[in-house]
Order: structure tokens, then sequence, then C-alpha cells
């Protein structure tokens, strides 16, 4: 399912409209009986029987609002209409469909001139400012969303919640509170992105009669990652199968380079995933006065202790030890429990330059490129790099507030993707893959039981197993960060409470 911007949206609705010919008003017609449909579901799940106020803005969305309410008198919901301003002003297909309704006597009133007595609805329909408004909403919007969320009624929001940034998922003062969102014809990339998609509430996505291969004709190069996407787009079906005559080194070789004395655990929970990723063969670089407490921890994996002058720490270990191990290797995975040590910038560097397999930076070597002034400076690498960051990580290699990267962490992913040359993965709620050609890929899966230390070791560890599979590098990391959610979600439904899960919990469910 393809994401749009804003602008986006206008271009297909343009060129539906006036290169394929395709009326305004049908397109109109269908987005307000889809609506319409959807309302009456959730009236029906109510068990109300009490009329909807639908609120009505001066563009399209108020249209489509009007529409919705001929549609819903039809389906046997009353519907009544409420204008935020004088009717008079509104303008092309909403002036029509206004015409329309008033001619069917449909009930309406005006905000401001007439009182309303919100006890008297089962539910409000918000269809007062599209995805072409931008900033606050100004008066009368401002204080008819005040009261319609102070009603405490349910609402449904036609494609976006009045208030909320149709791009970036910023949450205005003030905005709707919706129950649900009925998307016309694409998901709008503000509700994928929290705290946007908290106020969109449940999302559905109706057609209304504009080609969905119009987004590919258009260049539209953001998804919505599910096991539909990894079907059509990559010809995956999941759970992926694998053929009877086959063996270990068909399914890739791993080095995951982690762990110190203090974090032992991260290089642990990596190699595990790794080897929950299907790889054939996966091996563990650590500090040498690691390897006797660690051996057997993960029978299944290849433990190599790197002498490190018994310090148990990565200061010690050239970076020549680690390229070594990695010059045959389909994949390698480094930074999570790392730690940081005098000259880790060039040390890193090193290996950046050096390693002729592809590359999972994580966690501390992220800090590593961070503290050694970012990637403008570093080479660029024949073979692939996914940097994984968190929120507060991605600040530092920005230089920007975790806050300005979580206000548009889509633009800025694809961003410094295509700047740097890296597949990155934006981590957090709805994690963000990013890939140097421009393509963007949004998580559904996961859940809040998995903002638990470890979690992104594990992800680190698997998305290098998808990695030394054969995945090139957006696929390895669009499907692990999809996967790794999935086995959260899996992992939590085991459990009392989604809060009690640990990351050993997501890698037992991959």
């Amino acid at each position: 399912m393809h994401i749009v911007t804003s602008a986006e949206m206008r271009a297909l609705d343009e060129y539906a409209i006036h290169t394929i010919g395709i009326p305004a008003a049908v397109l109109m017609e269908n987005a307000g009986r889809a609506v319409a449909e959807e309302v009456a579901k959730l009236s029906s799940e109510l068990g109300a029987n009490k009329p909807w106020l639908i609120l009505v803005g001066k563009g399209n969305n108020g249209g489509d609002g009007i529409v919705a309410a001929r549609h819903l008198r039809e389906l046997g919901v009353e519907a009544e209409l409420l204008y935020a301003a004088d009717p008079a002003k509104l303008t092309s297909d909403a002036a029509l469909q206004r015409d329309i309704a008033a001619r069917l006597g449909i009930a309406a009133s005006v905000y401001g001139m007439d009182c309303i007595r919100w006890e008297r609805y089962a539910g409000i329909v918000d269809a007062l400012l599209g995805t072409g408004t931008a900033g606050p909403p100004r008066e009368p919007y401002a204080s008819l969303i005040r009261v319609a969320n102070a009603s405490g009624l349910p609402m449904v929001a036609i494609d976006i919640p009045s208030g909320l940034d149709a791009d970036t998922g910023d949450v205005h003062d003030p905005c709707i509170d919706a129950e649900t969102t009925v998307a016309l014809a694409f998901l709008k990339r503000g509700l994928t992105q929290y705290p946007g998609a908290q106020r969109a509430g449940r999302v559905v996505v109706r057609l209304i009669g504009i080609p969905a291969e119009l987004a590919d004709k258009e260049g539209i190069r953001a998804f919505w990652a599910n096991e539909e996407l990894f079907l059509r787009r990559f010809g995956l079906k999941l759970p992926l199968a694998r053929e009877a005559d086959t063996h270990k080194g068909t399914y890739g070789h791993v080095l995951v380079a982690a762990g110190t004395r203090q974090y032992s655990g991260a290089g642990l929970l990596a190699a595990a995933a790794a080897l929950r990723s299907g790889a054939g063969l996966v091996n563990w670089a650590l500090p040498e006065r690691l390897l006797d407490p660690m051996m057997g921890r993960i029978p299944e994996a290849m433990l190599h202790g790197i002498p490190d002058g018994g310090r148990g720490d990565w200061a010690a270990v050239p970076p020549e030890a680690v390229l070594r191990l990695a010059a045959d290797k389909k994949a390698l995975a480094l930074g999570p429990g790392m730690g940081r040590f005098a000259g880790d910038g060039a040390w890193l560097r090193e290996i950046w330059a050096g390693a002729p397999c592809p590359l999972v930076v994580d966690a501390d070597a992220l800090n590593m490129i961070a503290d050694a002034g970012g990637l403008d400076a570093w080479p660029q690498r024949d073979s692939s790099a996914i940097l994984t960051p968190h929120p507060g990580e991605m600040a530092r290699l920005t230089g920007l507030t975790a806050r300005e990267v979580q206000r548009d962490r889509i633009g800025l992913a694809r961003r410094y993707a295509m700047q740097h040359g890296v597949t990155l993965v934006l981590k957090g709620a709805r994690t963000v893959t990013a890939t140097p050609a421009g393509d963007v890929y949004v998580n559904p899966s996961g859940n809040p039981g998995m903002a638990t230390g470890g979690a992104g070791d594990a992800l680190a560890g698997l998305i290098a197993g998808l990695f030394a599979q054969g995945c090139d590098a957006g696929l390895a990391a669009a499907l692990g960060v999809y996967l790794h959610g999935l086995a959260g979600d899996r992992a939590a439904a085991s459990r009392p409470s989604p809060g009690s899960l640990i990351a050993g919990d997501i890698i037992d469910c991959l």
C-alpha cells in the first residue's frame, strides 16, 4: 500500500480528473459513500439510535461530508449538517452538494448562529479540514474542534483529522481526536506516524475511483510494510519457505562483533537473533576475556575471542582482527554493547572502509560515527550499509534534537539515506526504513512492550541474518523490522502484560 504526501495526493487527484477524465464530482460522490458506509458500521456497533452530526468545512473535505449525509440516510442512519461558517461561501462541487442536501431536506445549522445540543447525537463526522490545509486551525474551525472534542462523542474523520499535519503526523492545537479515520484513495503520511497516528485512531483506507497503479506511475516511493507488500513488491510469501535440497551454506554466514564485559548480553542477543533469522552460520566475535563466560550460552553460534589485553573491551582490539574474520562472511553486525573507547571513531572507520561484506551498524557504533563528525567525510562503501538508530542516536548523527527528529521521521530518514548512500532504519513506534534510492517503508507491526533493553540488539542481528541470506539492504531492513515486530506481537500476546516482555521473548518468537 502506498503512502502519500498532501502534494502527491493533489497530483493524483489532478491526473485522475484532467488526464483520465474522472469528474471531480464522481470522486466526491465515491468518497462520501465510502465514509457513510464506515460510519454506518460504527453506528451499528455502538447500537446508537440517534443522528450523526457532520461538521462541514468550506472545501472538498466538507463536500465529502455532505455527500456522506445523503448516503447515511439511504443506509438508515440519520445525519445532520453543521456548517463551520456561512454555507453560502461554499464553492464548486461542495456548493453543488450543499444545494442537493438542502433540496432533500437534510437538517442543517451554522456554528455560532444555532444552538448545538451535543447530547442529541450518536457521534460526529469531521469534514472540516482536509490534506490541503497547513498550520494550526484558525477560527471558527479552532473553537468548533475544541467543543467537538469536549463533547465526548465518538468521531470519524474524513481523510485526516482536522488539525493533524498530513505529511509529518505533527499535531496542531487544536486537533480532532478521532476514533476512526477514513483515508480516501491512499494512506496519508501523517496517519502513519505518532503523535498523529494516535489522534487518527483506527485507520481505514477506502478506494474512491483513483486507480491504485497511478501511484507507481507518479513515482510515489513510500509504502506500508505488510505481507501484501512483501508479496507484491518482492515476491516473498511469509513465512519464508525453504527448498528441500539445501544446507547451512545455502543460508549465509553472519559475523556479529559485539559485547563487552559490562554489556555481554547485547552480543548474545544479536547472535541469537541472527540464528533465528534463518542464517546458516553465525560467528560471534568478542573480546577474549569474555570467551569463557559466554562459552555455551548460545551453543549454535561459533565464538571467536579476539586478544584484548585482558581488558574485556574493544580498546586493545585492532580493527584488522575484525576485518580478517569478516573476509568470508555475508554480513557483519557491529556495535551492540561494544562500549566506547579512545580513538573508537578512527577504529570504526577502518572497518567501515575495509569490510568487504554488507554492514549492519547499531548502538555504540552509531555514536562512534556521530562523534567522529558523521558520515559526510567517510568514504562511500562498495558494499551496502544499514544504520539502525533510535531517535536519540539519530539526533546525534544529524546534529538535531530528538524532538526535531520525531517531527518528520519519514522526511528525515529519506533525506539522510539518500545523502549518505546508506539504508537507514529509524526505530521507534512505526519504524521507518529508507533506502539510498528514496524508497521508504513504514512498519505497522510491534507494540509498546518492545520498549525494552536488548530489543534493538536483536533487530540488528535479525537484519544481518536476512542480509546474509541474500536479501538486498532495503529488503533485509524492512523485512527484518516487520518480522521483529510480529515476533514482539506474538510474545506480548502470550504474556499477561506487554510490560513484562523482554528481548529474549522476541527472539524466541521469531
